[in-house]
């Protein structure tokens, strides 16, 4: 295949936004100074907005710098990428700095205890989204819904909600995801009352696994990939804390496939976490990773060489099986793993909870069987459409990929699927 059949097809982008991101290319190859990833700028508009000036530390300022400069070398963001990825940046800096100020006023946020969290990783597509979605029907557990992540200030209260305007606000900004992303509807279920991944919450301290899947910034992974994951996870843990202080729950249903990539630091934050691992036909999982990568990214940049793209997630995941399987055998983790398989999760899923629930001793009660059944009923699958998609088109070859992913459908047991 050669390299302009290797680059995505933006045929399927809304005219609008095709005639918005041409006049946006004049106006930036004309230098203009519109939409700049400088560290004070965006400091200094977040603080303005907010009349706000403590952002917690300086912690958060290296990777927030790399960032910036992986966004601005690398990501080759056209005009209305700019906007969107700006817009977004001073999202999470002024939430950052409101939940600063929410501490001092607030300082009970401090003592709430968060016990025993179960945590869903593994691979990407491989039903984690699915089965975070189920769990969190129980009245009983408590998960970020993705409006309070998006607007986490002022902690949410028991009693409004289900009512907060906040949800009324984040329904209205999702819309927009249909213009930017066409696609995306079929790759990815969300509303302002899911679910939301972990990684989400992370990106307010900039240590976060989703700017490597939003954009191509190569050096920015680089970096994160060597650092100490810790302080994300301690970020994450005071999240939680502002999330749980004036609206509580049992435990806490968290996921993100990236958690498979820190693990011991995860443990180190939360050491009574419980693990759910699911597990999926390799050949599977990288087609539609590179997919989904595709969907987001085609709405930021007119540049995706879709080769290296699936080289990229190949990287990327051959790593995550990997350490699938050391996190068993590795001395100080704790033990409390289990696995599911994604054909179980999609032929019996209320086979599958009733045996989450065993493994970790909990109640599960007709009231969250009930709401869980509404939920599958009300979301069967390919409910936005399908979603087509191969290995060949992002330049892998299935029978190369079985061979490189062998060790892992050996270890869990994993069948082709067809």
């Amino acid at each position: 295949m050669g390299t302009y059949a290797a680059q995505s097809n933006h045929s399927n982008r809304p005219k609008l936004l095709r005639l918005v991101n041409a006049l946006g290319r004049s106006l930036l190859s004309n230098g203009s100074t519109w939409l700049p990833f400088d560290e004070k700028t965006l400091l200094d508009k977040a603080g303005k907005r907010t009349h706000l000036d403590d952002f917690g530390g300086d912690s958060f300022r290296e990777p927030f710098r790399i960032l910036l400069q992986s966004l601005e070398t690398e990501a080759e963001l056209n005009f209305i990428g700019r906007i969107c990825v700006q817009s977004e940046i001073l999202r999470m800096l002024r939430n950052r700095l409101r939940l600063v100020e929410d501490r001092k006023r607030l300082p009970e946020i401090a003592d709430v205890t968060i016990q025993r969290p179960l945590f869903i990783t593994g691979l990407p597509r491989s039903g984690t989204t699915f089965l975070h979605a189920l769990l969190a029907q129980d009245p009983a557990h408590r998960a970020p819904q993705v409006w309070e992540v998006m607007y986490p200030s002022p902690p949410p209260e028991k009693a409004s909600y289900d009512s907060d305007p906040r949800i009324a606000k984040v329904e209205r900004q999702l819309k927009s995801i249909d213009m930017l992303m066409p696609d995306f509807k079929t790759v990815h279920l969300i509303n302002a009352r899911l679910p939301q991944e972990c990684i989400a919450i992370t990106t307010h301290d900039f240590r976060s696994h989703v700017f490597e899947t939003m954009y191509s910034v190569y050096s920015y992974r680089t970096w994160y990939d060597a650092q100490d994951k810790r302080p994300a996870y301690e970020f994450h843990r005071r999240f939680l804390q502002h999330l749980q202080c004036r609206c509580p729950g049992k435990r806490w249903v968290l996921k993100a496939p990236s958690h498979l990539l820190a693990l011991e630091a995860l443990f180190q934050v939360y050491p009574d976490a419980g693990i759910i691992l699911t597990h999926r036909d390799p050949l599977k999982v990288l087609s539609s990773c590179a997919s989904f990568t595709e969907v987001l990214r085609e709405a930021f940049t007119d540049h995706i060489d879709k080769h290296a793209l699936g080289l990229e997630v190949r990287s990327r995941w051959e790593e995550g099986a990997r350490l699938a399987i050391e996190c068993r055998g590795k001395s100080g983790l704790p033990g409390n793993f289990l696995d599911v398989l994604y054909p179980e999760l999609v032929r019996d899923p209320i086979s599958v909870i009733r045996r989450v629930y065993r493994h970790f001793d909990l109640e599960f009660t007709g009231q969250a069987e009930m709401a869980m059944r509404r939920f599958i009923a009300a979301n069967p699958k390919d409910k936005g459409g399908v979603h087509r998609y191969s290995l060949a088109e992002f330049g892998l070859d299935p029978e190369e990929e079985k061979r490189r992913f062998q060790f892992y459908t050996d270890f869990f047991g994993i069948a082709p699927e067809i």
